[in-house]
């Protein structure tokens, strides 16, 4: 329990300083959004518990269909290590068929947690002028956490969408959710309904 407490202050932290970092002058600049689904790839769904891979997928294609909707980019974030895979191209490697990706949504391949590094995500960004990300898939305490920390790092607003995150543990998906504030679906629509559209974007 005392570890726990310790990691939960730790989180604190941290996402403390991300938000400083990430959202110093929020007046500035209208919201962009693109969606990030990070690696939720057969080869690492068995390890997490079939209700809440069940809801998360759930949510995750809500997610998509809310940023399809309103014209805002899906971003795919896949991961292959060298030695161990999945490899591009295995079935392990895919995302579900039940998954609402399409093949033309940006692709990243990551070798790292955090879906920023040494890959193209923050250029595919930029190049859509996209400002705010908001973030689902595996794992919560993995590597969709690096990735939300290190967007806050390079200047993004970030966001963490609740009910579309999984882990090893549902306990420590739903403390991640509670420590980093995570946004329910109405609350995301409300949001997008109010930034800047694509085609507007200046």
């Amino acid at each position: 329990m005392k570890k726990q407490l310790l990691f939960a202050l730790f989180l604190l932290v941290v996402a403390g300083s991300t938000f400083a970092q990430g959202s110093a002058d929020p007046g500035s600049k209208r919201m962009r959004p693109a969606l990030l689904v990070i690696d939720i790839q057969n080869e690492f769904l068995p390890m997490v518990q079939d209700k809440e891979k069940e809801n998360a997928l759930f949510m995750i294609n809500a997610m998509i269909g809310l940023f399809r909707q309103e014209g805002f980019p899906v971003v795919r974030v896949y991961h292959s290590d060298p030695l161990r895979g999945p490899k591009e191209g295995t079935e392990g490697f895919n995302f579900p068929k039940t998954t609402m990706v399409l093949p033309e949504d940006p692709m990243v391949i990551k070798q790292h947690g955090s879906g920023f590094k040494e890959t193209g995500l923050d250029k595919i960004l930029k190049d859509r002028n996209v400002n705010t990300v908001f973030i689902t898939g595996l794992s919560a305490v993995g590597c969709a956490l690096a990735t939300y920390i290190e967007a806050g790092d390079l200047g993004y607003n970030n966001f963490f969408v609740k009910n579309s995150l999984m882990s090893h543990n549902s306990e420590y998906t739903r403390q991640i959710e509670d420590i980093f504030a995570a946004l329910n679906y109405d609350t995301v629509k409300i949001m997008l309904e109010n930034a800047v559209k694509p085609a507007t974007a200046e």
